[in-house]
């Protein structure tokens, strides 16, 4: 009776979660594709990597002898120390400007009522659409003119006056939070900017972090604009431009080339997976109320 009563029960708890693991695999199939999908490639690149000059032109996957010095070869024969400070000046200056002007932008058209407000936020998001290489022609011709060209200053300027997308992404995480809260805050007495900082901003880390790690991400990866206002100076160049210039100039050496690109990859794959809870759940909650 106890060997009967038990099997049951033992089956039961055999599948823990309702599936076995390959009832698990074929649920999550299409995740796992699209996973391999994105990881094969990568993997492709590292093995490329440590692999010597003659076997990249060969069709062997797997390398034969495993050169790590490849990597130390990148920084001899390219400044790479140089173009990654001027990479984190751009980018960490870039996002804290962000931060420091589209947070206020972001509250004012959440939370306060005031007179053209709505056509404001029309604004933006009618400037989110307008491509960047409609404008880059004159604005080349203004920081000509002030003397800013050769640099990266005419790429960090225009994120301390606000980033358009990242104040449609602040705005709607700053909907999702309940008013009460701030008008709690507003009967004990504090002004707009106190409810801002000790209210509105601890609660909406997760947008500011997914907004932070948009910006961050996308300048990190610039070439366009690198390209267009620092091209003409090598010491002003970043990542994203000295790895196309190295390309260009050691295209038959891939190794090294898989080496410098891992290289240039490195900080923002390490930077996502620290932040990549924050990214999700300020991406979930953004689009909650319109």
């Amino acid at each position: 009776m106890t060997t009967a009563l038990g099997a049951p029960a033992a089956r039961r708890t055999a599948r823990p979660g309702g599936g076995s693991v390959l009832h698990w695999i074929a649920v999550h199939s299409i995740a796992i594709a699209l996973g391999l999908m994105f990881l094969l490639p990568l993997l492709f690149m590292a093995l490329t990597a440590v692999m010597s000059d003659q076997q990249t032109l060969t069709t062997q996957l797997w390398p034969g002898e495993w050169r790590w010095e490849n990597f130390a070869e990148v920084f001899a024969k390219a400044p790479m120390l140089s173009y990654l400070g001027n990479s984190l000046l751009y980018s960490g200056l870039a996002t804290a400007g962000m931060l420091l002007t589209s947070i206020p932008a972001a509250y004012a058209l959440s939370r306060l009522r005031w007179r053209g407000r709505n056509l404001a936020f029309f604004a933006v998001v009618a400037a989110m659409l307008l491509p960047p290489q409609v404008v880059a022609v004159p604005l080349y011709i203004l920081w000509a003119r002030l003397g800013l060209t050769g640099t990266l200053w005419p790429l960090v300027i225009p994120y301390l006056l606000g980033d358009f997308f990242s104040i449609f992404l602040l705005r709607q995480f700053f909907l999702t939070i309940p008013q009460d809260y701030a008008d709690a805050a507003r009967v004990d007495g504090c002004s707009e900017f106190r409810v801002l900082l000790r209210v509105i901003l601890p609660m909406a880390r997760p947008g500011i972090a997914a907004a932070a790690l948009f910006c961050f991400l996308y300048t990190w990866n610039d070439y366009f604009g690198p390209l267009l206002y620092a091209g003409e100076r090598p010491e002003s160049w970043t990542l994203s431009l000295a790895l196309a210039s190295f390309r260009g100039l050691h295209n038959v050496e891939w190794n090294l080339t898989m080496a410098a690109t891992l290289l240039v990859m490195l900080p923002a794959i390490v930077l996502f997976l620290f932040a990549q809870k924050s990214f999700v759940k300020g991406i979930t909650f953004t689009g909650v109320k319109g």
